[in-house]
């Protein structure tokens, strides 16, 4: 190795001694399913991270829905917007704990990989499509794209990510399923918490899409100011906003309040996070995992009123008749599809209709199920059109 390299790889290790002994070290990692050389200018979770990035399905996160079906309109977020802001949340956390900033960023990037097209109403259809063959949930479909499904790398089948990076993916998972699922269903059976990475990209996925959902549906004309005004953590944040900028228009002002929001969710993620590991003095990541309760976590207060504003969202916007009418229309797509992929495997690609045909049946349905999920929204629409118009 070049004296250049060497100085370069010694610099990529010192930056462990930057994170606190709690968090995830590459140096004490177990490492990947399939062992592979080190990478000369990138850590292992940098590596991972950018995986993730050029992997097909988290391209595909660009036309699959958060809220809003992506033909509803191009200005409301989808899974791929929604994973970075998810991101952008957990990284600015992370580095405030000394976390392992590349690896709560990969997590945060991979976790929605798996997900059906048309967001939550896809993939409840689907799951009941998969009843009798093991069931679907978006979750373990995006462990399913990393470990198997991605076909990129002449060596091994999916990503080869790192265990804790898997670990991160992997949010929760039954029994049942965890008994299959060799290393990183071990922590569901010992009832062991994941990283504090695992725990933050987590927590950080819910606050998006919590006050982001409340963008979108303001955007969309489904609540209003009045209704929010009622949540406690959108009113304190309307009022500060309101006062110092009393004449502000609606865009603007959703979003001075959305951010501030943010900002008070997260400031006091980071302080009662602090103040719970300063309680348990985890002295690794494996007295992370022993630890017996999640180590990151809002204040009780501001838990509950995160915990109302999400009710709020569930009645006002998730059940709102418009959005209802639209997951009656996608869920059918979905189970048409399903449908008419079991009489005909050959009217999917060869690629799946070649991995469908001879198996067992429940194998067959899970390669249907694969292919139907690694579906955008419009591609969904466009297959539904052409097989069945």
């Amino acid at each position: 190795m070049s004296n250049r390299s060497s100085k370069f790889s010694r610099r990529l290790t010192d930056v462990e001694t930057n994170l606190a002994p709690y968090a995830a070290h590459a140096s004490q990692s177990r490492g990947r399913r399939i062992p592979e050389p080190s990478a000369s200018y990138r850590g292992a979770y940098q590596r991972d991270r950018d995986r993730i990035i050029h992997s097909t399905a988290f391209r595909r996160l660009v036309y699959k829905t958060q809220v809003f079906v992506n033909h509803e309109g191009d200005l409301y977020r989808t899974r791929l917007t929604h994973s970075l802001e998810v991101a952008q949340i957990a990284r600015t956390v992370a580095v405030a704990l000394q976390l392992n900033e590349p690896l709560t960023e990969a997590i945060s990037l991979a976790h929605d990989l798996g997900h059906t097209p048309f967001g939550h109403a896809g993939q409840d259809a689907l799951n009941a499509c998969m009843r009798d063959f093991g069931g679907f949930e978006h979750n373990l479909q995006s462990l399913r794209v990393v470990d198997e499904l991605e076909t990129k790398y002449a060596d091994f089948a999916g990503l080869n990510l790192m265990f804790e990076t898997r670990e991160g993916i992997l949010k929760h998972c039954s029994r049942k399923n965890a008994r299959e699922l060799g290393d990183v269903g071990e922590r569901f059976l010992k009832r062991e918490q994941p990283g504090l990475e695992a725990q933050l990209a987590n927590i950080a996925d819910a606050i998006a899409y919590n006050n982001h959902d409340v963008d979108d549906g303001f955007r969309a004309g489904l609540i209003s100011l009045e209704q929010l005004r009622r949540q406690e953590l959108f009113d304190a944040a309307y009022l500060e906003v309101h006062s110092r900028y009393p004449d502000l228009e609606d865009r603007r002002l959703i979003y001075e309040i959305i951010r501030r929001m943010i900002g008070t969710v997260v400031t006091d993620l980071i302080e009662t996070t602090r103040q719970n590991l300063e309680a348990a003095q985890p002295g690794s990541i494996d007295d992370v995992r022993r630890a017996g309760r999640a180590l990151v976590a809002m204040s009780d207060e501001v838990f509950e009123q995160h915990r109302s504003l999400k009710q709020f969202l569930h009645s006002y916007l998730y059940s709102h008749e418009q959005k209802l009418e639209m997951t009656r229309k996608t869920k059918a797509i979905v189970s048409d599809l399903f449908e008419v992929f079991t009489k005909d495997n050959d009217l999917m690609p060869e690629q799946f209709a070649a991995a469908a045909r001879g198996r067992e049946e429940p194998d067959r349905a899970r390669v249907i199920a694969d292919y139907i999920a690694g579906m955008t929204d419009r591609y969904a629409i466009a297959e539904h059109e052409r097989i069945l118009s």
